[in-house]
């Protein structure tokens, strides 16, 4: 049952991030999850086209490879070669030579799985469009208001309730830079 995927994810999850900060000190990392999470099953509401159990499981664990020392081993013993392929394809390739070409690989990647991976890709960047922190300066902004609008591009047809979110979260983002 999905309950059960969600929970032991979440759990695995948490243990996994439970000393990595955020961004706003007055949250846990599990808000960033779970809010990917919420992103995915609003979307599976709005249109059940797609197979919920395995991208639930994608949007809990996303970030585990990139940012946590879970291995890829870790993943498919735990919940299967599917969802630990879908996990290395949304996490960064550090080995690259730049920002620019693990985003263009990692979304190859991703295009090259099951959309539920193309809807995790989607809804994570729709959560990751808050207010910016102070310290960014506008170029960062730019370029990250940029590099969404590339996923919307490459990933546009995956999921058209995410599409559209995310566009309209690129559009509020602008709010936050100066155009030069």
């Amino acid at each position: 049952m999905i309950q059960e995927k969600y929970q032991k994810a979440m759990k695995f999850a948490g243990v996994k991030h439970c000393s990595q900060p955020m961004p706003d000190k007055d949250a846990n990392y599990l808000l960033h999850i779970s809010n990917v999470a919420m992103e995915v099953l609003v979307a599976h509401h709005e249109l059940e086209d797609f197979d919920l159990e395995y991208a639930i499981q994608l949007a809990i664990l996303h970030d585990t490879l990139e940012d946590t020392n879970t291995t890829f081993e870790e993943l498919e013993e735990n919940f299967g070669i599917e969802v630990a392929e879908g996990v290395k394809a949304l996490t960064k390739d550090e080995s690259l030579p730049d920002k620019s070409s693990m985003m263009l690989d990692s979304l190859a990647r991703i295009q090259a799985l099951d959309k539920e991976v193309a809807i995790v890709k989607l809804a994570d960047r729709i959560t990751n469009l808050q207010e910016p922190p102070m310290h960014w300066v506008n170029e960062k902004k730019l370029a990250y208001r940029k590099e969404a609008q590339l996923i919307l591009e490459t990933l546009n047809g995956k999921n058209d309730y995410l599409s559209i979110r995310l566009q309209h979260k690129i559009d509020e983002y602008r709010s936050y830079c100066f155009e030069q």
